[in-house]
């Protein structure tokens, strides 16, 4: 393992472990001692880096308040607190988040489906705009605190961001602010459709942040919300079992394959 602080690989392990029990090492090079976790973004967690994980994964995934994840954990033997598990979702699920998008970078249709739904805010809408391709997957989603051309130039700049290539065809409803902001920040060769029932199927797509967001009655500040939004589509979509709209995937496919990306999900994610 290599050192930290000097980047020196003439390191050697020590017999003493922490008080988590990650093994300790010594750099013959700076004389500097450290741990597996010095130098990542889980050092100096009270928790095992996996506990913290597991807790983030969870908050994003299922449909758990603060309070249920610190209860859940109790049985386990770690006792904290809810505010310790806002604490984690704020510093480590842009993280994962961003593990996520370098992962499914430029593996995206080149149809294209733009709508948006609303989120409450400290009492007051706001607008995520998401985009699915034609088989369902997710191509970017963007939370804004108004729904105007600037909002949706800014959403297809990091789309296009995004994937890295322009669509060939963009279905939109018929908000005014669509024709313009297509032709400014993709181009005018891509088909712009506007129909409110072929754009049916991100409506339906749309339950997922909607049913996760509910039981939440809003969030405290567009940070958060921001936040937060982004992390779930992007979990949601990493731990989505078909490829395309009809196909089939039975429920023992589907528990291999999520033990199969939950393992590659914590060796990515931890070793960071």
């Amino acid at each position: 393992m290599n050192c930290p602080h000097c980047i020196s690989p003439a390191t050697k392990e020590q017999r003493k472990t922490t008080v988590l029990g990650y093994r300790t090492f010594r750099c013959s090079a700076c004389r500097c001692t450290f741990n597996e976790r010095t130098g990542t973004l889980f050092n100096y967690l009270e928790y095992p880096t996996d506990i913290v994980f597991l807790v983030v994964l969870w908050r994003l995934r299922y449909k758990l308040s603060l309070r249920d994840l610190a209860e859940m954990l109790l049985e386990r033997g770690f006792v904290f607190t809810h505010e310790a598990v806002r604490d984690w979702e704020a510093r480590f699920a842009p993280l994962l988040a961003e593990h996520l998008r370098v992962k499914r970078r430029g593996q995206v249709a080149t149809s294209w489906y733009v709508d948006e739904t609303y989120v409450k805010v400290q009492g007051k809408w706001c607008y995520l705009y998401r985009a699915i391709d034609r088989d369902g997957n997710l191509v970017d989603s963007r939370l804004s605190k108004k729904r105007d051309m600037d909002a949706a130039k800014q959403f297809f700049s990091q789309a296009l961001a995004m994937v890295g290539s322009a669509p060939e065809r963009v279905t939109t409803d018929g908000h005014d602010s669509y024709p313009r902001a297509i032709r400014e920040t993709v181009g005018n060769d891509v088909v712009h459709r506007t129909n409110a029932y072929l754009n049916n199927r991100l409506e339906q797509d749309h339950r997922g942040i909607k049913q996760r967001y509910y039981p939440m009655r809003g969030f405290g500040s567009f940070t958060s919300a921001s936040r937060f939004c982004r992390a779930f589509d992007e979990v949601r979509q990493f731990f989505r079992f078909r490829t395309t709209i009809q196909q089939k995937v039975s429920l023992a496919q589907q528990r291999e394959m999520f033990r199969q990306r939950l393992d590659t999900l914590k060796a990515t994610v931890l070793m960071a």
